[in-house]
């Protein structure tokens, strides 16, 4: 019978600490049903980026830079928009892009979390028109 993976799109993620990591760091692929599957650093499963101790820095600042371009975006355009449509727009372009996925954060170093937490104050002052340097934890509890 043929196999059902394609090598050529698929890999495999040692997932464990440091020491269980250690031991397996020689490995460069792995056989699953006769395949020869490269080992990766990290991997991407549904939008989450997956690293081999599970601290997920790489998917917060990924997640932190995709929402910075379209935190940029609003702020050009901010002036021309009412408070409740850069809510909307906030929201739609940058709020539900922190939100998603955020259960499997749970747990995840202060560092990692922090990332994201930049990103949130950033787009409440960016709909409220305040300076970067205005203390973000009045405009939060204004926008909820």
């Amino acid at each position: 019978m043929d196999s059902q993976l394609n090598p050529d799109k698929s890999e495999a993620l040692f997932v464990g600490t440091a020491t269980q990591l250690r031991a397996v760091s020689s490995l460069k692929s792995i056989s699953v049903t006769d395949v020869d599957l490269p080992v990766a650093d990290s991997m991407r499963v549904l939008g989450v980026t997956l690293d081999r101790l599970l601290t997920f820095d790489n998917h917060a600042s990924a997640v932190s830079r995709s929402c910075n371009y379209r935190a940029r975006a609003i702020r050009h355009m901010r002036h021309l928009l009412t408070l409740d449509l850069a809510q909307t727009l906030a929201c739609s372009l940058i709020l539900s892009r922190i939100d998603y996925s955020n259960s499997v954060l749970h747990g995840a170093p202060s560092i990692t979390i922090q990332k994201l937490q930049r990103v949130q104050n950033n787009a409440a002052r960016i709909v409220l028109q305040t300076p970067r340097r205005s203390d973000v934890n009045s405009l939060l509890q204004t926008l909820h």
